[in-house]
């Protein structure tokens, strides 16, 4: 595992793009694995500046994203396909045929969660998959105690997770129950995994994950197992970290 500590979240979200634009130039079809949630919106927005700039092109490049809301599709503003497109895929240039996220609209949930395997199979796999980490250690939607051996699979938010994602939705209400999610396997599959935390509530989580014991009950503490993992955290998400 490699480890960047960043002074704060710009330093943070310029780095994380710096790994992820290296392999769209070294590999300009590559394949990425995106996540959504405040912790990459950064990141994004420094590819898409040096996009601008003409020093990356997304033409070639196919997208798999973490996860979805099972119920919402891209009319809402709160699922994942509309955040995406509102904070990356509509300021670059790549090809709509080359994004893939779940379809939150499916209605059989066996049905897609086999599509999408599928679709990251045919691709050859994820180059390197993006990751945020919640509170509870949690990444994309593997809730404690997620099995490590899953794929893509259809899961029932925790309540702590329901609470953590009220603030993007009018009431707590309003929050879906269930989300489409690439599961441990999936990701673990990924030939390289970033993973980024931001913030002092992130700190335990990150210490748990990296220094702490392989166990379900802190699903990013699989990454431990992985051949290659970068975190890219800030002075406060390392704060608990042991200091080298």
């Amino acid at each position: 595992m490699r480890i960047y500590r960043a002074r704060n979240y710009q330093e943070l979200s310029r780095k994380a793009a710096n790994i992820i634009s290296a392999q769209v130039i070294i590999k300009p079809n590559c394949v990425l694995g995106l996540a959504t949630g405040s912790s990459p919106i950064g990141t994004y927005k420094q590819l898409i500046e040096w996009y601008n700039k003409g020093d990356l092109d997304f033409a070639e490049v196919k997208s798999v994203n973490l996860d979805e809301y099972r119920g919402l599709g891209k009319e809402s503003d709160q699922s994942y396909v509309y955040f995406m497109h509102h904070n990356f895929f509509d300021h670059i240039n790549i090809k709509p045929e080359n994004i893939n996220i779940p379809d939150g609209k499916n209605p059989d949930a066996a049905a897609e969660c086999a599509r999408y395997d599928r679709v990251i199979e045919s691709l050859g796999g994820v180059d390197i998959q993006l990751l945020g980490i919640g509170r509870n250690g949690h990444i994309g939607f593997n809730e404690p105690g997620a099995a490590f051996e899953k794929d893509t699979h259809c899961v029932d938010l925790t309540e702590s997770t329901i609470e953590a994602n009220k603030r993007f939705f009018a009431s707590i209400d309003d929050v879906p129950r269930q989300a489409y999610t690439m599961g441990i396997r999936s990701i673990m599959h990924a030939k390289q995994v970033l993973l980024i935390a931001s913030g002092k509530d992130k700190a335990e989580a990150v210490y748990k994950s990296f220094w702490g014991p392989v166990t379900p009950e802190v699903p990013a503490s699989v990454l431990q197992l992985h051949q290659n993992v970068v975190l890219v955290a800030d002075d406060d998400a390392l704060s608990l970290a042991p200091q080298a």
